[in-house]
């Protein structure tokens, strides 16, 4: 039996070594976001599927029309101007910290006073006219990332992950913490537990470095067990000198030695980190994608905040005087301006665990619900779901599938030719009820809109 798992482990890691060096490296990198957002890296030099071709891959959030002839488009492609045809485009992004993550547009609005404002990865934006760039608004919260902005009269309301903030002058903020859901249990989602505990996020900085450490250690693991593999080939060759033989002999002793060292000590961890990162993506991800689970005690998930990291998208039906609040664990409301628990819509609309992308009212308790899941028309008050793409009925899927659907949908606007088109990751803009295609994405912005280590 140990001369079995012997000759699997040794050929498993000479086959995959590349793969898990990239892991381990990519990982270390990817657990580093803030640090390292400003290191671009360019389209040319990806697979196909990596660039941008009818503005896929996210590249379009939404569009916001500010005059009769002047259109903002933005998303991953950060902020561009254009006109009511969309024939000319200029860059509208001066002002945002260097590299394109941090340039990511999750949200803008035009206030009343027809001020513009950004909600982005590295935070939220007001556009000054006079200097004719985007300035950093300053929040009274760690976070930076702002997944939504909305306005009540001359209320402003900031979104972020884990908290509402609420200014009418975007300098002085109000910071809530929005109230616990009816029958609150202390738990929070399964994908999110394993997710930091993968990155080591459960316990803040240090245990991000500790995660680090287990990465370098299976780098290291990796590369000893490769320079073992391939000395003993050179030593079956039998060409070399004595004193060569000798150096490979004692090379292979000492890689052995600190293999087999280091690989029985971090062997709890690197099993743990593996095996939670398999359930971060499908088709593991499938079966954890709406469970929960209590929260780990003394642990970054250890908050009274009900809703940490759980908060995407926020809004406010004016003809029923409610907030709708979106979040990972799904669709809830208020009715008192947040002084008692959200209430969890019975009839709950499909959306992706990767987060709801299109949110607004298009009738008396109906919204246009968009995600990886699709776009469909939600009756909040019936139930009743209709696929809007499809044109058809949405039935509740019978049993555990893929957690996305036909459509991956990323983004959607009505600014182009008063028509309605979504944008579909893979596929880019589709006109949702005609044939008119969506305006050509010119190689300008193809050019200069690298891709982000995100």
């Amino acid at each position: 039996m140990i001369k079995f798992f012997r000759k699997y482990h040794k050929w498993l890691g000479v086959i995959f070594a590349l793969i898990i060096l990239s892991y381990v490296f990519s990982g270390i990198i990817l657990n580093h976001r803030e640090a390292l957002s400003f290191i671009d890296v360019n389209r040319k030099l990806l697979p196909g599927e990596y660039r941008y071709q009818n503005w896929n891959n996210a590249a379009v959030k939404s569009t916001l029309k500010i005059s009769s002839d002047s259109i903002l488009i933005y998303g991953n492609i950060g902020i561009w101007l254009t006109d009511s045809s969309y024939s000319d485009f200029v860059d509208f992004s001066s002002g945002f910290p260097k590299g394109i993550d941090n340039r990511k547009i999750f949200q803008m609005i035009r206030t009343t006073e027809k001020r513009l404002l950004a909600g982005t990865f590295s935070g939220l934006y007001s556009f000054n006219y006079e200097e004719n760039k985007w300035v950093s608004v300053t929040l009274p919260v760690k976070e930076k990332s702002i997944v939504d902005i909305i306005q009540k009269q001359d209320t402003l309301f900031v979104l972020t992950r884990s908290s509402l903030l609420k200014t009418t002058d975007l300098n002085t903020f109000i910071v809530s913490q929005l109230p616990p859901p009816e029958n609150y249990d202390n738990k929070t989602g399964l994908f999110k537990t394993l997710w930091v505990i993968h990155s080591g996020e459960i316990y803040g900085i240090f245990g991000k470095i500790i995660v680090d450490f287990a990465g370098l250690v299976f780098a290291f693991l990796t590369i000893t067990g490769f320079i073992v593999f391939v000395n003993r080939i050179v030593l079956k060759k039998n060409k070399k000198t004595d004193e060569v033989k000798v150096k490979l002999r004692n090379s292979n002793r000492w890689n052995i030695k600190w293999h087999n060292k280091f690989g029985w000590i971090a062997l709890a961890i690197l099993i743990l980190n593996t095996t939670t990162g398999m359930f971060l993506r499908p088709p593991l991800l499938a079966f954890i994608g709406n469970s929960r689970v209590g929260k780990i005690p003394h642990t970054e998930l250890d908050t009274p905040n009900p809703w940490f990291d759980q908060l995407r998208r926020i809004y406010y039906d004016q003809e029923i005087a409610r907030f709708i609040v979106v979040t990972m664990d799904g669709f809830y409301y208020s009715d008192d301006n947040f002084k008692t628990e959200l209430i969890q819509f019975i009839f709950q609309p499909p959306a992706s665990i990767m987060g709801v992308t299109v949110f607004e009212k298009i009738d008396s308790y109906k919204y246009l619900v968009g995600s990886f899941n699709g776009l469909f028309v939600w009756n909040s008050q019936s139930g009743e779901v209709f696929d809007y793409i499809k044109k058809q009925l949405y039935t509740t899927p019978s049993s555990i599938g893929k957690p996305v659907g036909d459509f991956l949908v990323s983004g959607f606007t009505r600014d182009f030719k008063n028509q309605e088109y979504f944008f579909d990751y893979e596929m880019g803009a589709t006109n949702i009820n005609a044939d008119e295609k969506f305006a050509v994405l010119p190689q300008k912005i193809i050019n200069e809109t690298p891709i982000s280590l995100w």
